[in-house]
């Protein structure tokens, strides 16, 4: 109790002196003349927005659109970077004219004027400072949102039966459709995925962010999803209503139902901790299917023992498993002879530097495999970047994402 008391407590103290800076510079930079109608108004827009951050989840949720939510959010996080980008650039000089200032006063050396006043050239630099985070973030808003990139990778195995050489499968995860406004890039990117003939279709979870009905507007669009051997799929956290705070436990079942309906609607077979074997030529390869499961306080739902049972004999196999963290706490101490897992979730943090020289996210510190291909042993595993966005309703550096893996047998 005390720990948390002390963390708020901590918290408000941080966020409390990010504010007054960010007011400060502001109040520098203006006229005089202006300085009080722009203190209601950066006060107001700062109170406004922290309230309506705190109570749309127990209040809100339902009153308020989600996309008009997630706006508003964003504008905070984007104003709260922009602030304490003008703390990081002002604070270390305040901090030295503070220690300059006691120096003198224990020393009892001459008194000399300090210039209280923070010059007006400083301010607006480090207005130019906070510019750049968020310029970044809009931009991220209004072009990468939907700037789908779409990697081919061919992956070798061994094993892999001879009939399945060349197999390729297109590899969806987190559309999380609560969080679009915009169709025409949806419908852009379907195309294309169609238009690459892929054998199979696997998504990998978090098909909305909270409530089922939230695919009704997109079902159409993403209902024409087409593979030779269709399109297979399994659920993220995200999928199961357990961020909303239902009037029933009977209403949260509902919504559950409803989003294995909407499965169905889509044409897309959901596997629930369960497999199917796919044949060709005689030769076979099993996709497994694995419900939801992550490390800390993500939801267990998974049952990889339950989902395995009837591969045991198939010579290939490829698990979908939402979470990433699954791979290192589940698969690869207790299935061996899992070849490929297929995860999503992290998004990358939708926030990185991928390059030739750098290759940085803060999901590192998070998830040990947070995008791409990784490997341990014979064993690999490959982390979706996420189709959409979830929160900050935009992407930098870590762009929405559709793959193309082809089976090689070597």
């Amino acid at each position: 109790m005390l720990s948390t008391i002390f963390f708020i407590g901590l918290s408000l103290l941080i966020y409390g002196i990010i504010e007054y800076y960010g007011w400060q510079v502001v109040k520098t930079v203006l006229p005089e003349k202006f300085r009080k109608k722009a203190k209601w108004f950066y006060w107001g827009i700062t109170v406004i927005l922290l309230a309506i951050l705190i109570s749309y989840r127990p209040f809100l949720y339902r009153h308020v659109p989600r996309t008009t939510g997630e706006f508003l959010a964003a504008a905070f996080f984007i104003l709260l970077i922009s602030k304490l980008t003008v703390l990081l650039f002002l604070f270390p000089e305040d901090l030295v004219r503070f220690i300059r200032v006691l120096f003198r006063k224990v020393s009892s050396s001459p008194k000399v004027s300090e210039g209280i006043t923070r010059s007006e050239f400083l301010s607006k630099m480090a207005l130019l400072a906070a510019a750049i985070p968020a310029g970044t973030l809009i931009y991220g808003i209004m072009v990468n949102a939907y700037n789908y990139q779409y990697h081919k990778i061919a992956l070798k195995f061994p094993n892999l039966p001879d009939a399945f050489h060349g197999f390729k499968i297109v590899q969806l995860s987190d559309i999380h459709s609560g969080s679009f406004t915009k169709t025409e890039p949806l419908i852009e990117a379907v195309k294309k995925i169609n238009a690459t003939q892929p054998d199979l279709i696997l998504f990998t979870g978090d098909l909305v962010n909270n409530v089922a009905s939230e695919m009704e507007s997109y079902i159409e669009i993403f209902g024409k999803l087409t593979a030779k051997r269709g399109v297979l799929s399994v659920t993220g956290n995200h999928d199961y209503g357990d961020y909303v705070e239902w009037d029933s436990p009977e209403a949260k079942k509902e919504n559950f139902e409803q989003f294995k309906a909407t499965h169905k609607n889509l044409g897309w077979d959901l596997l629930l901790n369960e497999n199917r074997i796919l044949e060709k030529d005689g030769e076979r390869i099993a996709i497994i299917g694995v419900e939801n499961w992550g490390k800390g306080r993500f939801a267990k739902y998974g049952k990889f023992e339950e989902a395995y049972k009837g591969s045991e004999n198939i010579p290939f196999k490829i698990m979908m498993s939402h979470d990433p963290s699954s791979w290192d706490l589940k698969i690869l101490p207790n299935f061996k002879d899992i070849d490929l897992t297929l995860s999503g979730h992290t998004h990358g943090a939708q926030f990185g530097i991928e390059s030739k020289w750098l290759r940085w996210s803060p999901s590192q510190y998070l998830y040990k495999q947070w995008a791409g291909v990784y490997k341990q042993g014979k064993q690999l595993i490959y982390v979706n970047r996420g189709f959409g966005f979830l929160g900050y309703p935009g992407r930098v550096g870590i762009l929405p994402e559709v793959t193309e893996i082809t089976l090689l047998k070597g």
